[in-house]
């Protein structure tokens, strides 16, 4: 091998050397063609394919006589070049070769495996040969010794590239630990859908050998029901070559659960070949899921059923409410059974229970409505149950019962009890009896149960129903809590509020007072009528803020100011003034302050005069007739000085005074029957003005109107309404004269008294009138020296008025025995049925009532 070039000679065999028979030696270099044509062969892509396996063959003294293609790929020597040489250039270090020379030779480690070779028949291990371009190429090689027919002995060697056989023995060895030591279940199935290989996990998964597998469907291993939609699966992914990952399903025979993940298999060419399968057991998983999950629709029962009792303060609703929400997420029928008196917000039960104490059914709940189930669970029925069934038991001993087979249930009370056959018969199999308890003590009673075609209540049921009961049970207490308390701040409000008007001459009034919905606390709004001296009336109204029981109480003590002050004649913003400086005191038990809003009118139907003062008060509204005949313009009185309210103080309050025509309604209200949640309070004011508008035949009927034009999502406030027509007093029922500071004033005044008196057909009263005149005339002309005015006015009772221009109003004295005069006053405060003074523009007057007989 002495040739020299870049391309090396052919190869010629030696003059005693036959070649054996097979592929021809080339006589001429020439190029592989691209491909062979694929007779009978399976194609490209298979595991051969992988690993290229390079064929080679030799004579005894080591000259090649076949270089296979894939030699030519793994070395990069072509044929022509290696045919009819040695090959112990390929052996061995040395240096890179320049481009198209002959390997050098290395005939040590060739003669040494040809030697091995003719002495042993065989040989394989690793070698390191050189490529071409001069990089070494490790490669794992088999050589066999071999006699052709004609007795001549050749070397025929295969050899793969270690790097290619190493990664088909890791994956081979990936895959056997996979079988042999995963605690996974692998299975892999042909196309027939035929086990092929199984490993020991599964097997026993299955609770069946290896070689019980092999061959076999899951038909043929598995119960046909488990089998049967495992092989629509298979085939699924057999044909689509969809995968299928983490489908859990039950395990055979019904005892944990699987997790199923199918891939379909093919090879590098995409042929088919079958499907993989992996098994794992999740029983524990599927075990915490559905722990899980029952905590989580556990935590959102309790919050929806909190949810929906917290805010009903009714002890009715609250229990109507509890049983509905129990209803399908917890039981198919529910009931609430509580003692009789707590029904009404009584006081809490504090005898042992007993066969005579009286039980009612407050609420109840059901998926579907039934004559059976009216007759099981009726709405409003009372009740009693025996101390020895489950129900007494549970009522005496607060424990809850479970009744969880139906002959438990056909005992639960007394033989043929009409219940219990209702109970049967629309499918009842599972009751829990849980104590609704609050403070201790057993409130009554949560019954729920589940029919036919439901798991029946377990141990996990009833904690859940005990939690549920708790929650009941309070709920209900703080609705029976709050009802005695409404139904007391109501009964305080209302004794504090006008049972009726007084009726005043040219004056119609008619009023409502509108509690807070049940959702809300007493609120502290008022109204009030008051007559005034001189036939004049005032009307009130007022909201103190805040709600409950000190709302209440301080309304009262307002209320009561309000009226004492107003006795005492005064303007409507002074009224105000000393109501809130007198706050403080009246309010004084609540700790957190006080603040009310008023309006104050005073309305005279002499002269048809109203003078408004206002507290941080919605402004009043007048309804007078419209310009155009038969019409009503509903006047809002925005124009008022607003004020502040009562108890802010600092702030002076300003009185308005109106002429209003006869006939003119005057309506006074709180903020409930404007406000709302929805909409600006403008709104509710334009609502109203807009309702006013209509005809008003009747102030009952305009009052029934305007709280139905209420918008439904309002405040929950209290409302107070009082509307008054003003009129003016009826033709000839007032008089009046002015005389002068000379003595003859008492004459004068007595004889215009009997002459009015006479006229009005009232001789009855004429001494007594003419008496009190006198007096108040004589003081009169004694201390004022200026006009002095009588007054006298006919309407409930006969009103009679001195004026005169002295601002101080008289002193009432004591006379003793030995005084001559003083006793003036006395007289009238004795002979009166009550009397007074009244500040004016001009001076005072003295004024006093007599009762008509």
């Amino acid at each position: 091998m002495s040739d020299s070039g870049d391309t090396p000679p052919a190869a010629q065999p030696p003059a005693d050397h036959h070649p054996p028979p097979g592929p021809p030696e080339p006589s001429e270099p020439s190029e592989p063609p691209e491909s062979e044509p694929d007779i009978g062969g399976t194609g490209a892509g298979t595991l051969m394919d992988t690993l290229r396996v390079a064929v080679v063959m030799l004579d005894t003294s080591g000259r090649v006589l076949l270089w296979s293609p894939l030699a030519e790929e793994v070395l990069g020597w072509a044929g022509e070049h290696i045919v009819g040489r040695r090959v112990g250039g390929l052996f061995g270090p040395g240096g890179q070769p320049a481009a198209g020379s002959r390997p050098e030779p290395s005939p040590g480690q060739a003669e040494q495996i040809l030697g091995e070779l003719l002495r042993g028949g065989r040989w394989d291990g690793i070698l390191s040969l050189r490529h071409r371009d001069g990089h070494t190429v490790q490669v794992e090689a088999r050589a066999s010794l071999l006699v052709d027919g004609d007795g001549r002995p050749f070397v025929l060697a295969s050899m793969v590239e270690t790097s290619r056989l190493r990664t088909l023995e890791h994956d081979l060895a990936a895959l056997d630990s996979l079988f042999d030591a995963s605690p996974l279940g692998v299975a892999i199935f042909d196309k027939e859908l035929r086990y092929v290989r199984v490993n020991e996990a599964l097997a026993r998964m299955n609770g069946r050998t290896v070689a019980d597998h092999i061959g076999r469907t899951v038909a043929d291993v598995l119960d046909v029901r488990d089998a049967e939609s495992l092989t629509a699966l298979q085939r699924d992914v057999l044909v689509t070559g969809r995968p299928v990952i983490d489908l859990v399903s039950p395990a055979p025979g019904g005892h944990g659960h699987r997790s199923l993940s199918y891939h379909r298999l093919a090879d590098r060419a995409g042929r088919v070949l079958g499907i993989s399968a992996t098994v794992i057991d999740v029983t524990e998983r599927v075990e915490a899921a559905s722990k899980a999950e029952r905590a989580r629709r556990r935590l959102a029962l309790l919050n929806d059923v909190g949810g929906r009792i917290a805010g009903q303060l009714d002890v009715r609703r609250n229990a109507e409410e509890l049983a509905a929400s129990l209803v399908p997420t917890f039981c198919d029928y529910s009931g609430v059974v509580l003692h009789s008196q707590l029904a009404d917000g009584g006081e809490l039960p504090t005898a042992p229970y007993s066969a005579s104490t009286p039980m009612r059914q407050t609420g109840v709940g059901a998926i579907t409505w039934s004559p059976d189930v009216v007759r099981m669970i009726r709405p409003g029925q009372a009740m009693s149950f025996d101390r020895k069934s489950p129900f007494g038991e549970v009522l005496a001993t607060g424990r809850p019962k479970l009744l969880a087979s139906r002959d438990e249930l056909a005992d639960m009370t007394f033989p043929d009890d009409p219940k219990v056959r209702a109970t049967l018969a629309v499918g009842i199999r599972s009751l829990l009896v849980l104590p609704l308890r609050a403070h201790g003590v057993v409130l009554g009673l949560l019954v729920v149960s589940r029919a036919d075609g439901r798991e029946p209540f377990d141990h996990e049921d009833v904690a859940l129903g005990m939690e549920l009961a708790d929650r009941g049970g309070a709920s209900l207490d703080n609705a029976r809590l709050y009802v005695r308390e409404r139904e007391g701040a109501l009964m305080l409000q209302r004794s504090l509020l006008p049972r009726s008007t007084p009726a005043a001459p040219g004056v119609d009034v008619a009023y409502r007072y509108v509690p807070g919905s049940s959702a809300a606390e007493v609120g502290g709004d008022w109204f009030d009528v008051l007559p005034l001296a001189g036939g004049r009336v005032g009307f009130v109204v007022g909201d103190v803020m805040g709600h409950g029981l000190s709302a209440a109480a301080t309304m009262g003590r307002l209320r009561t100011a309000v009226r004492t002050l107003a006795g005492l004649d005064m303007a409507p913003d002074e009224l105000l003034r000393r109501v809130s400086e007198l706050g403080d005191d009246l309010a004084q038990n609540q700790a957190e302050g006080w603040m009310a809003t008023a309006v104050y009118a005073v309305y005279d139907p002499a002269t048809r005069r109203c003078t408004i003062a206002q507290a941080g008060h919605p402004p009043p509204v007048l309804v007078e007739p419209g310009e155009r005949p038969g019409t009503i313009e509903a006047r809002l009185l925005d124009f008022l000085p607003p004020g502040v309210p009562l108890g802010v103080g600092g702030v002076r309050f300003e009185t308005t005074e109106l002429d209003v025509p006869d006939g003119t309604v005057l309506v006074l209200y709180t903020d409930g029957l404007v406000e709302s949640r929805r909409h600006d309070i403008s709104t509710g004011l334009e609502r109203l003005r807009s309702t006013l508008c209509r005809p008003l035949d009747s102030l009952e009927d305009a009052c029934d109107e305007l709280l139905a034009t209420m918008e439904p999502g309002r405040e929950p406030d209290d409302v107070a309404l009082l509307m008054a027509r003003l009129g003016t007093l009826p033709s000839g029922s007032t008089t009046a004269w002015t005389f002068p500071a000379e003595a003859s004033a008492v004459r004068l005044a007595r004889r215009r008294v009997r002459d009015a008196l006479a006229e009005w057909e009232l001789p009855e009263l004429t001494d007594v009138t003419v008496l009190l005149v006198s007096e108040l005339v004589t003081n009169s002309l004694r201390y004022a020296h200026g006009p002095i005015g009588v007054r006298m006015v006919r309407g409930a009772s006969l009103l009679v008025e001195v004026s005169d221009p002295l601002p101080d109003p008289p002193r009432e004295r004591v006379a003793t025995a030995e005084d001559e005069g003083g006793r003036g006053l006395q007289l009238v405060a004795g002979a009166s049925r009550r009397w007074g003074t009244r500040h004016g523009p001009l001076g005072k007057t003295v004024w006093f009532e007599l009762a008509l007989p």
